[in-house]
């Protein structure tokens, strides 16, 4: 099947590229799901290969059924794990004080194709978690502490933008790019992605 079909073009990726990212802002796509398609989609050589990358969708939900997105997430005193399929709205914050809070994003659901995180810490710390191909911008002022980006920074065409503010006294943000295979705990993906990648400049 897949020799008798026409090769594809490079506009015809590209439309499939873009056919994906309105997927992902309906919410049919998480981030990483669109991550694996789109590097599909790149290297697809016909116009067969290509149309799997568009299998299963689209599942249309109807909008009564889909959860509210999840505008802040704060911890005091604790250990805070975000994670799953959770909406993430255009802008939302973060607050930690005193506190650990893990935002792992690769299973999230977006609503726009740009997105803020501000980030607000005293004496906390704050990691987060996002497939590789999805371009993320971290700025901001950090007192007594560090703002890093770790793993390979490897945009793909036509992915959202995470932004992520930070204002930090005695505070520290992580910014963790995952290959979409590597799976196991957060310490086990700090360790891999540390081990692999080079450490980026904040």
């Amino acid at each position: 099947m897949s020799e008798l079909s026409p090769r594809a073009s490079d506009a015809d990726r590209e439309r499939a590229v873009q056919i994906l990212r309105e997927h992902l802002v309906e919410g049919r796509l998480t981030l990483e799901e669109f991550s694996q398609r789109v590097e599909a989609a790149l290297g697809a050589g016909t116009v067969g290969e290509l149309a799997t990358t568009a299998e299963t969708l689209p599942a249309v939900r109807a909008p009564s059924g889909r959860r509210r997105p999840s505008r802040v997430t704060a911890g005091l005193f604790a250990h805070v794990v975000r994670r799953g399929r959770l909406r993430l709205p255009k802008r939302a914050i973060v607050l930690s004080g005193l506190s650990d809070i893990d935002l792992d994003l690769r299973d999230a659901e977006i609503t726009s194709g740009r997105m803020s995180i501000t980030a607000c810490l005293l004496f906390g710390n704050v990691d987060v978690y996002v497939p590789e191909g999805i371009a993320v911008d971290v700025t901001g002022l950090t007192v007594f502490g560090h703002r890093r980006e770790w793993g390979r920074d490897a945009v793909q065409p036509d992915a959202p933008v995470l932004r992520v503010r930070v204002a930090a006294l005695f505070g520290t943000v992580d910014v963790w790019r995952v290959p979409t295979e590597l799976r196991g705990s957060y310490g086990e993906i700090i360790r891999s992605v540390r081990a692999a990648q080079r450490e980026l400049p904040g």
